[in-house]
């Protein structure tokens, strides 16, 4: 134990040192579980992700027809709002310009409003998803995701903070104007940059 707490603070002060560690925030080794709500059941057969709004070619994708989407492998950092940041986490999944590529937002999109399981939404502009380091995550760490980080798929925006990289991901709305989310309406700020502390609104 003592050995762990070690670790953790001299990791702490390298990220620190390299600039990684946004104001406000402790590293963490382990990955802390928050989300609002129960965690959903996931059935492959009836699970689709619909893509619409301001797009050329609307999409809905079975499980299958999505795992059969070129994957990416990406590694990134994840900081959550309650102050704690995870570092180098590997995520492997379906890249964000994948999906633009084939979905061809239109020029007046400016904005997606991500949706979850069970009515959840976060607000994100759309070239803050234009990123090569964003995708849709299904495995973290070499393993799938577990049901409470949001099997079988998430977004993962790591430039931003954790409450937009959306558990349990069924739609991506496009549209041309910036649209609270879930937490963005509880008073949590429209953009979320870990580093500008923008938490709060």
């Amino acid at each position: 134990m003592l050995f762990e707490g070690g670790e953790r603070k001299e990791r702490e002060r390298q990220m620190k040192s390299e600039g990684r560690l946004p104001p406000g925030q402790s590293l963490t080794l382990k990955w802390p579980v928050l989300h609002y709500g129960s965690v959903p059941r996931f059935d492959p057969e009836r699970w689709d992700l619909q893509v619409y709004g301001l797009v050329a070619s609307p999409s809905r994708l079975s499980w299958k027809e999505f795992n059969a989407l070129p994957r990416i492998q990406r590694t990134s950092d994840f900081h959550c709002v309650t102050r704690w940041s995870r570092f180098d986490n590997h995520w492997d999944g379906v890249a964000f310009q994948e999906i633009l590529r084939r979905v061809q937002p239109l020029p007046n999109a400016s904005h997606v409003l991500v949706h979850g399981e069970q009515g959840y939404t976060a607000n994100v502009p759309l070239a803050d998803l234009d990123r090569e380091e964003v995708l849709l995550a299904t495995h973290h760490d070499g393993e799938p995701l577990t049901a409470d980080h949001g099997y079988p798929l998430r977004l993962i925006v790591p430039h931003l903070y954790a409450w937009k990289s959306v558990k349990w991901l069924r739609g991506l709305e496009f549209l041309d104007h910036n649209a609270a989310g879930f937490w963005e309406q509880n008073g949590y700020h429209m953009y979320g940059d870990p580093f500008k502390e923008q938490r709060f609104g």
